[in-house]
């Protein structure tokens, strides 16, 4: 029975414009149920709870998945996640793969990395799981999504800071060996286009950034400048439209060098990265 239920509910998730209806449906299901998406099937006709069509309802109106659940996947995490904290998103694991790869082959010790604009913790905690040693700061500004940040971070090795990512971390100028971010960066006037569940649930502060999308890219492009050390690397989530855009804010009048373009798993342009110039 609970299949047959599972395959309505993708049906109806899918006349709503879910995006993956499937997924979705047996996410929840799962979550309903209190077993994993695998075991589904051992659910009995009996043990059926009527509380999945509430869910199913919750998620029809567009509700993200993340927020009925209050939890969210990245790389090798679980993540609490809610209202007030910016959902992390699979795009963002490739961006996270490669700043792990070029940490990994800069021969450091004990790498010091800084996570700007960090929301639910999910880019530093990652870092600081899949490279043991790293020492990993991060920082975000909005009290609401700080709410979820502390309960991620708690009993991690993450030195988790509230305030602007602008004016974050004086006390590490000159000596991180990378920068990450995944900023805010969807133009004011692609306010329509956004889809419901980031336009009408992300908290707006992580989403726009000026009328191109780029202004805090700008912003964050001095702090990384100022945090990294010479032949230190900053790597910048952005949106697929905005490739080629980037890289140029990284100029070598401001200090430079190797700004390149990488494209995500759909082989679209996702984020780019620089490293700061030898003197």
């Amino acid at each position: 029975m609970l299949l047959a239920e599972v395959a309505q509910a993708t049906q109806r998730l899918a006349d709503a414009g879910v995006p993956s209806p499937r997924n979705d449906a047996e996410e929840l299901a799962a979550f309903v149920h209190g077993v994993k998406r695998g075991g589904l099937h051992t659910v009995k006709d009996a043990d059926f709870d009527a509380r999945y069509w509430e869910v199913i309802a919750r998620r029809e109106a567009r509700e993200p998945l993340q927020h009925i659940t209050g939890r969210a996947f990245f790389r090798y995490l679980e993540l609490q996640v809610g209202p007030g904290v910016f959902v992390p998103r699979p795009e963002t694991e490739s961006v996270v793969g490669w700043a792990i790869d070029a940490v990994r082959a800069m021969d450091v010790v004990e790498p010091l990395i800084v996570d700007l604009c960090t929301g639910s913790g999910a880019i530093a905690l990652a870092m600081a799981q899949e490279v043991p040693r790293s020492r990993v700061h991060a920082v975000e500004l909005s009290e609401d999504a700080l709410q979820w940040t502390r309960k991620n971070v708690e009993g991690s090795r993450v030195d988790l800071r509230q305030g602007d990512a602008l004016d974050a971390f004086h006390d590490l100028d000159g000596q991180v060996d990378l920068v990450i971010s995944n900023p805010p960066y969807i133009p004011l006037t692609e306010w329509e286009y956004v889809a419901p569940e980031a336009r009408d649930y992300d908290p707006g502060l992580a989403l726009f950034s000026g009328e191109d999308g780029l202004d805090l890219i700008r912003g964050l492009e001095r702090t990384a400048h100022r945090l990294l050390r010479p032949g230190g690397v900053v790597v910048i989530e952005h949106a697929d439209t905005q490739g080629g855009q980037v890289p140029w804010i990284f100029t070598e009048e401001q200090g430079w060098a190797d700004a390149a373009d990488h494209p995500d798993l759909n082989n679209r342009p996702r984020f780019a990265t620089a490293r700061r110039a030898m003197p």
